[in-house]
């Protein structure tokens, strides 16, 4: 039986998480030797992995160098292997496996794996969303949250959560642990890509933060900002955005 590009990316997630959480037991390791062999160790069987299963598919990975060739390719597979190295490090939960495809520049397919939670989430079967809470809960960095988003948050008079890796904000928002992820600190194609796939699968509004949508396998894969939200929400904050409020 053919497995589907979302199943295939939620094994792959899953797998990797697996893989990460048995590295992690090393309790001798330093935090930056963990994350190196993580990142390694992760993306070696993913990659390894999707050239078996999709050898007509182009890659993008964090860990590896951008082939051009990918750029003419209508199916790419964006991927973070172990999106959170510091939080893994530091033996925390809040990092994540990302596994996305592409099509024809929209984030379509993909799965984001918590595997310190015991989780994985794809495009095949998102969970039902609770509703928003009130107050509004934002998340933003632990370590450096932007000074945009905490404007942001003060205009809807939401409450700040701090969390670690991208896809576990994002996933966060799944979760209905938090109701907006307000990025604009910087990110790459491979660290929103699956995230944006399943917070669409699930209903969620994912876009830039001009409201413009997210465009993936571009020459450049910086892809510096993003708004996951509830739809109902989207265009209150991409107005704050708009009018200058942050």
């Amino acid at each position: 039986m053919h497995e589907t590009d979302a199943a295939l990316a939620r094994r792959l997630a899953t797998l990797a998480g697996q893989l990460l959480l048995r590295i992690r037991d090393d309790e001798g390791a330093s935090a930056k030797a963990l994350g190196d062999e993580g990142d390694r160790a992760a993306n070696r069987l993913i990659l390894d992995a999707l050239r078996l299963a999709r050898p007509d598919d182009a890659i993008l990975s964090e860990e590896e160098a951008a082939d051009p060739a990918r750029l003419k390719a209508r199916r790419i597979w964006i991927i973070d292997p172990l999106d959170g190295t510091r939080e893994y490090g530091e033996r925390r939960d809040d990092w994540a496996v990302h596994v996305g495809l592409a099509i024809d520049g929209v984030a379509s397919e993909g799965a984001v794996a918590l595997p310190a939670m015991q989780a994985c989430f794809c495009t095949a079967n998102p969970p039902a969303l609770a509703p928003e809470s009130r107050p509004l809960r934002m998340l933003v960095s632990r370590t450096r949250p932007a000074a945009e988003a905490l404007a942001v948050a003060k205009a809807l008079g939401a409450e700040l959560v701090p969390m670690g890796s991208a896809g576990a904000k994002a996933m966060a928002v799944l979760r209905g642990e938090a109701d907006i992820y307000l990025h604009t600190g910087g990110q790459y194609e491979w660290d929103n890509c699956a995230p944006a796939a399943v917070a669409l699968a699930a209903g969620l509004h994912a876009s830039r933060v001009d409201g413009s949508p997210l465009v993936y396998n571009r020459a450049d894969p910086l892809l510096p900002d993003l708004l996951i939200c509830h739809k109902s929400r989207a265009a209150e904050v991409l107005a704050l955005v708009a009018r200058g409020s942050i």
